[in-house]
């Protein structure tokens, strides 16, 4: 198959731009995300700024570009395989999916350490895992049913993040005219530390991500030449902007030593509002709704991720497996259900080597971190190498300005991925930390050992 015959197929059309709109939102805005980068100290703010710039803005325009350029099903995968084959596109797909079942247990660990704060303060960690495993599988049953029900998880749970995201803004600007703020935000204190802070800054990249993921349902958005760089781009402003604005809040009411990666948001909005008995409710709601929010991050990126590694499947590239769709909804089943396994395996088997949420959240988030970069850095290759090579391709929205931008733009991105790829890695002060890298390489041998094995079945096959 060559690049001009990748297929789109028969979906039905069901995502117009405010989906692409709350999608995004669904996908990049990240709760936890604004407690992991406030820990690193005021000087987060300077790199929320400075990252937001040189990474953040040229990553939507290029997402922007792509997504509209190449409407494939498959999103990034098709891409890939357009610009380095389909050898290549299976790696990264694999890497790109297996990343969503590790962060999903990251993700929902983070639910039930927030749930035993709000319900049940003796819940053991056995039992927050077996939320984990709970939600993992509800994950894969929304998976099942068709997009135009199953985008309302992330619709909703975009909503809910704008209006927890109020609410600590605003919290934080009543609490600072009462009390001051606990962290001094100064020019000196805004300027970076290279020091402990190095091992939080991937956070924030991890952050950033996420623009692609609406283009692997490319044949069911309505007007995908159109809609994409609108959806992305309105997206994008709303989600850089309550990011700063957040950890501004979160700097206010909290000391850095003092914030906790999994119950700091609620720590925060009980400081903002548990002063009587009505804050106290108010909080819970939010904080219930900040439970619904990590749920559909799950959702969103197992939607996106799966239908990548669907495709893959079909086109001959994954294990015939991950192709089975429903055949009432033509779902991604088959990758849904692959998903649900793997998750629960790794959910279990890291959860009886921590010792505590926390660490277990920042485990699975490490580790899955950089199984997850490394697809973006061939998607800045693929880039590069799309505008060089298909200059006659209608591009409905790219990047202007000298024929040099672009390719320096997807540069100066892959540059900041792989410097957060090694930070994922090796943490100064701390050294090399050995189980992310340990099952990272782990990750990718059973990868090409896969996309190997099905090659040799595809051959036999012909």
């Amino acid at each position: 198959m060559t690049s001009d015959e990748i297929k789109t197929g028969d979906h039905e059309k069901v995502i117009g731009k405010k989906d692409i709109i709350l999608f995004c939102i669904s996908a990049i805005l990240l709760l936890d995300t604004v407690a992991a980068g406030a820990a690193i100290g005021a000087s987060s703010i300077f790199w929320w700024v400075f990252l937001g710039l040189i990474f953040f803005v040229p990553f939507s325009l290029i997402s922007a570009e792509l997504g509209c350029a190449y409407p494939d099903q498959g999103g990034i995968y098709a891409w890939v395989r357009r610009a380095y084959g389909s050898r290549w596109a299976s790696r990264i797909t694999w890497s790109y999916w297996v990343n969503v079942a590790v962060w999903c247990p990251a993700i929902y660990i983070l639910f039930a350490g927030i749930f035993k704060q709000l319900f049940w303060p003796d819940m053991s960690l056995v039992g927050q895992i077996m939320i984990g495993v709970g939600l993992t599988w509800l994950t894969v049953l929304v998976n099942a049913v068709t997009l135009d029900i199953g985008k309302w998880v992330p619709n909703v749970g975009a909503v809910v993040k704008l209006i927890v995201f109020a609410a600590i803004i605003v919290g934080a600007g009543l609490y600072f005219a009462e009390n001051g703020a606990a962290n001094e935000i100064s020019l000196a204190t805004l300027t970076p530390n290279l020091g402990d802070g190095l091992q939080y800054l991937p956070v924030i990249i991890y952050g950033m991500l996420g623009f692609e993921l609406i283009c692997a349902g490319a044949d069911e958005i309505k007007n995908p030449k159109k809609d994409v760089p609108y959806g992305i781009l309105i997206s994008g402003v709303i989600i850089i902007a309550l990011y700063i604005l957040a950890t501004i809040a979160v700097l206010t009411a909290i000391p850095v030593a003092e914030i906790n990666l999994v119950e700091g948001l609620v720590d925060t909005l009980m400081l903002f509002f548990g002063g009587s008995g009505l804050g106290v409710a108010f909080v819970m709601l939010l904080a219930i709704g900040t439970l619904y929010t990590f749920f559909s991050n799950g959702v969103t990126w197992a939607l996106g991720a799966n239908r990548a590694a669907a495709e893959a499947a079909i086109d001959g590239e994954l294990p015939a497996f991950f192709a089975r769709e429903s055949e009432k909804h033509g779902t991604p089943v088959g990758a849904a259900v692959a998903l649900g396994i793997a998750s629960t395996v790794i959910l279990v088997l890291y959860g009886l080597l921590a010792g505590s949420n926390e660490e277990l959240f920042w485990s699975l988030f490490a580790f899955s971190g950089v199984i997850f970069l490394i697809p973006y850095v061939a998607m800045m290759f693929a880039y590069v190498k799309l505008r060089r090579d298909d200059p006659e391709r209608e591009r409905p929205f790219q990047i202007g300005g000298p024929t040099w931008l672009p390719a320096a733009l997807a540069g100066v991105c892959a540059v900041v991925l792989c410097v957060t790829i090694v930070l994922f890695i090796y943490t100064p002060g701390s050294g090399v930390q050995w189980p992310v890298l340990g099952g990272s390489i782990i990750l990718l041998i059973i990868g090409e050992i896969i996309v190997h094995a099905n090659r040799r079945s595809e051959t036999k096959d012909h």
